[in-house]
C-alpha cells in the first residue's frame, strides 16, 4: 500500500478532524460496487453534507468600499467635513470631502483582489465527476458529489474529491497538494485527494469526504482565514495615533485657552476646527499607494508582479523567507544524479537496461527521467522487447522481455530495491550503497538482468530533483541583506536536508511537533513533512515571534501559508491559486526576482520614511505655533480656508518624494515610531523658534495687521516645509544626494503658488513682495543651520 510519507496529511493519516475518515467508516457499509449510491440517497447526503464547494464569504463591493470610511483618519476628515458644514462652509467643506474621498477611492482599488485567492481555489475543483448512480455511470456536476459516491478515475482526470480506491490502480500527481517531488501510487485501500492529478491507470474510488471536508477544502479555508498584519498599515497607524496624542494634546491647551481668555465663539470654533486639519495627515495613505505603484512598475520590468500594492513595502521588512522546496528551490524534475555499475557493468549499460524497462507512454517521471539520460549517452541498443510490463504498485517493479540479434532472451526488472533484491542476486555491499544513495537525498532504482530465471543486480541509478542554479546565489545574497531563509517541504528530512546543504541553508531539521508560537527562525533551517497546515502555523508562529515572514511556494498547498505571511511570493510555474494568494508573482523562471524586490523595497521604504518624517515635523510644529501665535497676537493666526489650502499645496505636492532618488538600507526595514516621533518633535521645536520669530517681526517691528499677520504666517510654514523637506530627506547633509526632478518641480509648483496668492492677495490679505522674498531667504538660511543639527539628532534616536 502507499506508505503515508512526505506531504501525506497528518489527519489522513490519523483519522483527524476535516479528513473525512469517520464518514467513510459510517458510510462504507451503505454503498455498494454494483449500483452506487440511489439519486435519493444522494439527495439525502447532499442535504446532510452540503455541496463540494466551498462557501463563498466575500464581502459586497459596496460594503467593502462603505468600511472604508471607519478607521482614525477617516474619522478626522468627516468630523473636518461636519464642523465646516454646521458652520456654513460649503467650499471647505467640499474640498476636504475630496480629499476623503480620494483617500478612500485608492485604498479600496488597493485591496479589490482581497477575494482573488479563494477564487482560485473554487476553480481546481472538477467541474463534473463520472459516477455511479442508481446502477448507471452518469456524468454529473462534481457540486452535487457525496460522501459514498462511487466515481471513476480514468488517466488525465482531476480528482473531484477526496476518496478512497476501491478496485484499480492509479498514479496521482499530489505535487501541487502535498509537496511531493514524486507521483504516488494508489491501489485498493488507498486515499487519493480533491485536486490531485491521475498521471497513470485508471480506478474506481469511493468518495470519503466534499467541500470544506476535503483536504484541498481545508486549504481553501486556510486561505479564507489567513490575514497577517500589515507593516504598511501599522505604519499609517503609528503616525495617525502619534500625532493625535501630542497634537491632540497641545489642541485641548489652544481651545482652553481661547475659552478663558473670552474669545468669540465663532472664533473659538474655527481656531478648533484649524487645529484639527494641522493635526490630519491627510496625504498619508494616498503617498503609500503612490509609493507602492511606483515600486510595482519597476518591479514589473524585471518580471516581478503585484497582486496587493503593499507587498513592495512588506518586502522592504521581510527578515525570514520559507522558501518551500519542490518547485521553489528545485526544478521539480526528476533528473538521473548517479549510476552506480555492478562488476561486468558499466554506467551506459546499466542505463540502456533501464532504459529498456521504462514506459515511454505512461508519463512516469522515474522513466521519462531515466530514458531522457539514456538517450543522451547510450547509442541505440541492439535488444528488442518482446514483452513489456509496466510499473506496477502491488510488487513496486517494471519488467521487460528482451531479445539481442543473437536469439538469447533477457529478462530486466526495475523498481524499488527492496523488491528486485527479492528476485535477483545482490552484492554484499549493495544494501550499504543504496543508503549511502538515499541519505544523499535522492530516489535509488535497482536494475536487474540476466537469462531467465536467472537475475543479478547490474546497478544503482540514483534520480533527484536538483537545485535550481541560482537558489544558492539567492539564499546568499538575501543572507547579505540580513534575511535568513528557511526551508519548509512536505519531502521528508533526508531529501530536505541534502538539498539545503547544496543551496546553503543552515540549521537543523525541525520536527512538525516543534511548530509550536514559540519557534525561533535561529533554531531550525529545514522545516520537512510539513503539510499545509502546518505550514499556516508555521508562519503565524514566526510571526508571533517579531518575525516579518516571506513565504516562497507554487502549488495550492503553500497557498494558506502565502496569504499568512506578510509577503506571499509565487514563483513562475505555480497555480492560479497560489499566485492569487501570494502578493507578489515572479513570470520568470527562478527567484531572482526575490533580491530585487527586497532592494527596491527598502528603496521605497527610505522615501516613506523621508515623507513621514517631514509630515510630523511639519503637523507637531503647526500645531505648537498655533498655540503660540494665539497667545502672542491675541487671535488665530491662521484660519481654516488657508489650512485647507496649505493641506493641499503642500501636503499633496510632498508625495513626490514618493520619486526621490534612495538606496535600500543594508538591513530590514522597520518603522521605530517612538524614534521618528521624538526626533520630528526636537525638529518641530526648533523649526517652531525661527517660525515665532518671523511672527513677532511682522507684529512688533513692521506692525502688520491681523489678517497680514495671518497671510506671514501662511507663507512662513509653507516656505519652511519645503524647507523642512530638503532638510530631512538625507539622513546625512542634505547637499549629499541630488534631489529628483519630480521632487524640484513640486517644490518650484509649490512656492509659485503660494507666492502668486499672497503677492495678489487671493483667499488672503496681500503683502509685498519685498517682505514675500525676504522670508524666501531666511528660510533658505534657516535650512542650511537647521541641516547641521538634524545630523546628529537623527543619528542619536537611530532614524535610519
Amino acid at each position: 500500500m502507499v506508505r503515508p510519507k512526505t506531504g501525506t496529511p497528518r489527519s489522513a493519516r490519523e483519522g483527524g478532524p476535516g479528513y473525512g475518515a469517520t464518514v467513510s467508516l459510517q458510510i462504507s457499509m451503505e454503498a455498494t460496487i454494483a449500483t452506487g449510491l440511489t439519486s435519493a440517497e444522494a439527495r439525502r447526503r447532499l442535504a446532510e453534507f452540503g455541496p463540494n464547494a466551498i462557501a463563498d464569504q466575500t464581502p459586497s463591493p459596496w460594503r467593502a468600499f462603505i468600511a472604508k470610511f471607519w478607521g482614525p483618519l477617516p474619522w478626522m476628515l468627516e468630523a473636518a467635513v461636519a464642523l465646516q458644514l454646521a458652520r456654513g462652509a460649503y467650499f471647505e467643506a467640499a474640498a476636504i470631502g475630496g480629499l476623503l474621498l480620494f483617500n478612500t477611492t485608492l485604498g479600496f482599488i488597493q485591496e479589490g483582489r482581497a477575494g482573488a485567492a479563494l477564487t482560485a481555489l473554487k476553480k481546481r475543483l472538477a467541474p463534473t465527476a463520472l459516477v455511479r448512480r442508481d446502477g448507471d455511470w452518469v456524468r454529473i456536476s462534481a457540486s452535487e458529489l457525496v460522501p459514498g459516491d462511487l466515481i471513476r478515475l480514468p488517466l488525465g482526470a482531476l480528482v473531484p474529491a477526496d476518496a478512497t480506491i476501491t478496485s484499480g490502480s492509479v498514479m496521482v500527481d499530489q505535487s501541487m497538494l502535498t509537496g511531493e517531488s514524486v507521483p504516488a501510487d494508489a491501489y485498493p485501500g488507498n486515499q487519493v485527494h480533491a485536486g490531485s492529478l491521475v498521471r497513470r491507470g485508471q480506478a474506481i474510488a469511493e468518495v470519503t469526504a466534499t467541500g470544506s471536508k476535503t483536504y484541498f477544502g481545508r486549504t481553501a479555508e486556510l486561505v479564507r482565514v489567513a490575514h497577517a498584519a500589515s507593516t504598511e498599515q501599522a505604519a499609517i497607524f503609528g503616525v495617525t495615533r502619534n500625532l493625535a496624542m501630542v497634537n491632540g494634546a497641545i489642541a485641548i491647551l489652544i481651545v482652553v485657552y481661547g475659552y478663558a481668555t473670552a474669545l468669540p465663539t465663532g472664533d473659538l470654533i474655527r481656531l478648533a476646527l484649524t487645529v484639527l486639519l494641522a493635526t490630519i495627515p491627510v496625504a498619508l495613505p494616498a503617498t503609500f499607494t503612490l509609493s507602492a505603484a511606483f515600486a510595482a512598475q519597476a518591479l514589473a520590468r524585471r518580471g516581478v508582479l503585484l497582486t496587493r500594492l503593499s507587498a513592495a513595502h512588506e518586502a522592504a521588512a521581510m527578515d525570514v523567507l520559507c522558501a518551500d522546496k519542490t518547485g521553489t528551490l528545485t526544478q521539480n524534475a526528476l533528473e538521473v544524479i548517479d549510476v552506480l555499475a555492478m562488476p561486468g557493468f558499466d554506467r551506459d549499460r546499466v542505463l540502456a537496461l533501464a532504459a529498456l524497462a521504462s514506459s515511454e507512454a505512461d508519463q512516469d517521471p522515474v522513466d521519462a527521467a531515466i530514458r531522457e539520460a539514456a538517450r543522451q549517452t547510450v547509442p541505440d541498443t541492439a535488444e528488442r522487447i518482446l514483452r513489456f510490463i509496466p510499473f506496477d504498485p502491488s510488487t513496486k517493479t517494471s519488467e521487460a522481455l528482451v531479445v539481442d540479434r543473437k536469439g538469447n532472451e533477457r529478462r530486466i526488472i526495475k523498481g524499488a530495491f527492496e523488491a528486485v533484491s527479492t528476485v535477483a542476486e545482490m552484492p554484499a555491499d549493495a544494501r550499504r550503497m543504496v543508503d549511502n544513495l538515499a541519505g544523499q537525498g535522492h530516489r535509488v532504482i535497482a536494475v536487474a538482468t540476466g537469462a531467465p530465471p536467472s537475475l543479478r543486480l547490474a546497478g544503482l541509478v540514483a534520480l533527484s530533483d536538483p537545485p535550481r542554479e541560482e537558489s544558492a546565489g539567492l539564499i546568499g545574497d538575501l543572507r547579505g541583506m540580513g534575511v535568513r531563509t528557511v526551508m519548509v517541504t512536505g519531502d521528508s528530512a533526508v531529501t530536505a536536508a541534502a538539498i539545503a546543504g547544496k543551496v546553503g541553508i543552515a540549521g537543523a531539521v525541525c520536527p512538525p511537533e516543534r511548530i509550536s508560537d514559540d519557534l525561533s527562525a535561529d533554531e531550525f533551517g529545514i522545516f520537512a513533512r510539513v503539510v499545509p497546515e502546518e505550514k499556516f502555523r508555521l508562519v503565524e508562529a514566526l510571526q508571533g515571534h517579531g518575525h516579518v515572514v516571506g513565504m516562497c511556494g507554487d502549488g495550492v498547498n503553500d497557498a494558506p501559508a502565502l496569504r499568512q505571511a506578510q509577503i506571499g511570493i509565487a514563483v513562475s510555474s505555480a497555480t492560479d491559486a497560489a499566485k492569487a494568494a501570494a502578493g507578489m508573482v515572479m513570470t520568470e523562471p527562478g527567484l531572482a526576482g526575490v533580491v530585487f524586490a527586497v532592494r527596491e523595497g527598502r528603496i521605497g521604504f527610505q522615501r516613506l520614511l523621508t515623507y513621514a518624517f517631514n509630515m510630523m515635523v511639519k503637523k507637531f510644529e503647526i500645531v505648537l505655533f498655533l498655540a503660540v501665535g494665539l497667545a502672542l497676537t491675541g487671535h488665530a493666526v491662521l484660519t481654516p480656508a488657508l489650512m485647507v489650502l496649505m493641506l493641499m499645496t503642500n501636503d499633496f505636492l510632498a508625495m513626490s518624494l514618493t520619486t526621490d532618488r534612495a538606496s535600500p538600507a543594508p538591513s530590514p526595514s522597520k518603522w521605530r515610531m517612538p524614534n521618528i516621533t521624538a526626533a520630528a518633535v526636537v525638529l518641530g521645536v526648533f523649526k517652531l523658534g525661527f517660525s515665532t520669530a518671523v511672527l513677532e517681526i511682522g507684529k512688533f517691528q513692521l506692525g502688520l495687521g491681523s489678517q497680514e499677520l495671518q497671510t506671514l504666517a501662511f507663507i512662513t510654514l509653507v516656505f519652511g516645509a519645503q524647507a523642512i523637506l530638503y532638510v530631512v530627506r538625507e539622513r546625512r547633509h542634505m547637499w549629499s544626494s541630488k534631489p529628483s526632478n519630480w521632487v524640484l518641480a513640486s517644490s518650484a509648483a509649490d512656492v509659485a503658488i503660494v507666492s502668486a496668492l499672497a503677492l495678489s492677495g487671493t483667499l488672503m490679505a496681500p503683502l509685498p513682495w519685498r517682505l514675500v522674498g525676504a522670508v524666501f531667504l531666511a528660510v533658505a538660511v534657516f535650512a542650511l543651520v537647521l541641516d547641521q543639527i538634524k545630523v546628529p539628532v537623527t543619528a542619536a534616536f537611530k532614524v535610519e
